[in-house]
């Protein structure tokens, strides 16, 4: 039952190291997801911001003495809300054209969506990390692979 070239199918695919994908599900991927980080870190940005006006309007001003480090818990669940849900994508990727599945074709759940937000933003730290993506033949960087999960242009 090796349906490779089904990815959005009712199908459940082969294991996608087994099964070769369609060259369109590639197409211009890295270009796409710099944009769409992009996009999103703007979005992220501007929902901490509301979020820590609000709060602290909320509370007095009292609440801005514990919230600055807003962005992080924002971004976790930004991102894991984002993918797990059912269209398999940030905003920022839904205007891009892409989605993001688990290596086996199933839709990404939110730990594994959130976990690869936390090694997304760590990877900032050491920027050479994401030449990896040149040399991998699937686009995948470094955090895509230690999170299992591949991004594909929509079918």
């Amino acid at each position: 039952m090796s349906n490779a070239n089904s990815w959005s199918g009712t199908a459940r695919p082969a294991v996608y190291p087994l099964a070769p994908l369609p060259a369109s599900a590639l197409a211009g991927v890295r270009r796409r997801r710099i944009v769409a980080v992009l996009l999103d870190l703007i979005l992220v940005t501007i929902l901490s911001g509301v979020l820590f006006i609000v709060l602290g309007l909320l509370t007095f001003g009292i609440a801005w003495l514990f919230l600055p480090s807003l962005f992080p818990f924002v971004a976790f669940f930004y991102n894991g809300l984002t993918i797990s849900g059912w269209r398999r994508a940030t905003p920022g990727m839904m205007v891009m054209d892409l989605e993001m599945r688990l290596v086996d074709g199933s839709p990404v759940p939110f730990l594994y969506a959130a976990v690869h937000a936390v090694l997304f933003y760590i990877s900032w730290m050491f920027p050479p990390i994401f030449l990896f993506s040149l040399l991998s033949s699937d686009k995948r960087c470094l955090h895509d692979v230690l999170a299992g999960i591949i991004v594909l242009r929509r079918a």
